[in-house]
């Protein structure tokens, strides 16, 4: 009995050593591309690699859209973006039911999905949009699949949102109901790059040749990633942590 669990410890520790490596080079892919933002790089991927979804928040023109598009080539996933508008639909997002007939007549529903199958999808400016709108990602990210005239539709897997949000005070944008907040892992805060970093991006984006995103993962790798991560051991020094820190957050005595 020693042994074999032994042997299993031994198996978890020589792929967490083979994953770590893969997460390794994603993270300096995607830091070759994203200068001067090695934190909101490092709590995106953390986001991701827990099977979770990201909310990153600044102003405009500190390369959000960019990152998403950066981890949707690194990690192989199939990336889609929705930009949000304030007349998006609901069916924009998720797609809808139209009725074809056929040469003989008959006629019957054909669901045609929309952007939200994908394993990463971009919701840019999702505070851009209505409430009605937004929570039309409600069950998606909480269950994986939708639901369209009562028909289940499950989304790809691994299913990731990242969304880009502008700070409130700009024009034109709604904030985000508590649902669609609670939905989210992390909320990630996106500042202005330091001045070595801004002084990198503009010789790489004025220069001659711009560099591109590169593969490190696949979608494949990427979840085996997510299982094991949830195969580690965890101390109980960290369990009680989170159960005081997430206790401590509610209302009341």
């Amino acid at each position: 009995m020693a042994e074999s669990v032994e042997k299993l410890e031994d198996g978890i520790v020589r792929s967490a050593e083979q994953v770590s490596g893969q997460i390794r080079a994603a993270k300096d892919a995607i830091a070759s591309v994203i200068f001067g933002q090695d934190r909101v790089i490092e709590n995106t991927l953390v986001t991701i690699l827990s099977g979770g979804h990201a909310l990153l928040i600044g102003v405009p023109g500190l390369a959000k859209t960019k990152l998403v598009e950066t981890l949707g080539v690194t990690l192989g996933l199939d990336a889609k973006r929705i930009q949000f508008t304030p007349d998006l639909m609901p069916s924009d997002i998720l797609g809808a039911e139209v009725l074809d007939e056929s040469t003989a007549g008959k006629r019957a529903f054909r669901f045609i999905s929309g952007p939200v199958f994908a394993q990463l999808l971009m919701a840019d400016e999702i505070n851009r949009a209505s409430p009605r709108t937004q929570s039309a990602l409600l069950q998606a990210m909480q269950e994986q699949h939708i639901t369209v005239a009562g028909a289940r539709h499950d989304l790809p897997k691994p299913f990731h949102v990242l969304a880009t949000q502008n700070p409130l005070e700009q024009e034109g944008t709604y904030p985000l109901p508590e649902a669609q907040l609670d939905r989210f892992l992390m909320e990630i805060d996106v500042d202005y790059p330091d001045r070595d970093a801004e002084r990198r991006i503009l010789f790489e984006t004025t220069g001659a040749e711009e560099t591109l995103a590169r593969g490190a993962m696949t979608a494949d790798a990427l979840i085996t990633a997510q299982r094991l991560i949830r195969r580690l051991p965890v101390g109980d020094s960290v369990v009680e942590a989170i159960l005081s820190l997430v206790r401590s957050a509610r209302p009341g005595p």
